[in-house]
């Protein structure tokens, strides 16, 4: 069977069970959908969406034209991923702008469409958005619903309504931002390497090569999650939020 390109191939020896995969996306959106109606959180204004196109395009001219380019004159590692980086610290920023549960699945599925418009064409789709929106988006989005709508610290007051000191509010900003950039290291070698792209081409399965990306990607990632969440603390206070 195949559809737009994809094999379906859900025998390729190591590859991550399809049922497993299906049971995080189903179990992932159950947790944001029932959080966010418990904890009150608030849907999308006109400028929240603005935010939202903004930043996605903006990392779709980063990632695929500005990073691309900066990239050329780097080291070709693991370690190192400029592009994705600068997709990553845009994306913070926006979260940190809206703070709303689907900021990050929505921003991501702006973000494929846009990519697969302007750079990639439509083939293996839908598979590539959801692939995107239901892994980096969907993280972001529990982070947010673990935040209780206060990202990086962003409105935080103690239990009697006070806010809390600067030094607080920036350690749960660093706090958030090692978490997400250790969530972002996850979704390229587990996700793609071990489940969408042996699923999409029939692509085999090297889980040293996994194990290698996943670690090789956390310093960066965590380094810019750090900065994106303090970026994007300062941004939002600048605006008056």
């Amino acid at each position: 069977m195949a559809f737009n390109g994809i094999k379906f191939d859900t025998s390729v020896p190591g590859m991550i069970p399809w049922e497993i995969v299906t049971i995080y996306f189903i179990v992932g959106l159950a947790i944001v959908f029932y959080f966010a109606r418990r904890f009150g959180l608030k849907s999308f204004t006109t400028i929240d969406l603005v935010y939202i196109a903004v930043g996605a395009a903006f990392s779709v001219v980063w990632e695929f034209y500005i990073g691309s380019f900066i990239g050329r004159f780097l080291p070709s590692t693991p370690f190192i991923g400029v592009g994705f980086w600068g997709r990553m610290f845009i994306l913070l920023i926006v979260a940190a702008l809206v703070r709303k549960p689907g900021t990050g699945m929505l921003s991501l599925l702006i973000f494929n469409i846009l990519s697969d418009l302007f750079f990639y064409g439509f083939g293996g789709e839908p598979m590539y958005t959801i692939y995107e929106a239901l892994t980096y988006g969907l993280f972001l989005d529990l982070v947010i619903i673990g935040s209780r709508g206060k990202l990086f610290g962003i409105g935080h007051k103690s239990t009697d309504g006070s806010s809390v000191a600067t030094r607080t509010v920036l350690g749960l900003a660093v706090l958030e931002g090692i978490i997400i950039g250790i969530l972002f290291a996850i979704p390229d070698p587990i996700f793609y390497l071990g489940f969408f792209r042996p699923l999409i081409s029939g692509a085999i399965v090297n889980w040293a090569t996994i194990q290698f990306d996943l670690l090789a990607f956390i310093p960066g990632d965590v380094i810019i999650g750090i900065l994106g969440a303090l970026a994007g603390q300062r941004i939002a206070k600048a605006v008056g939020q």
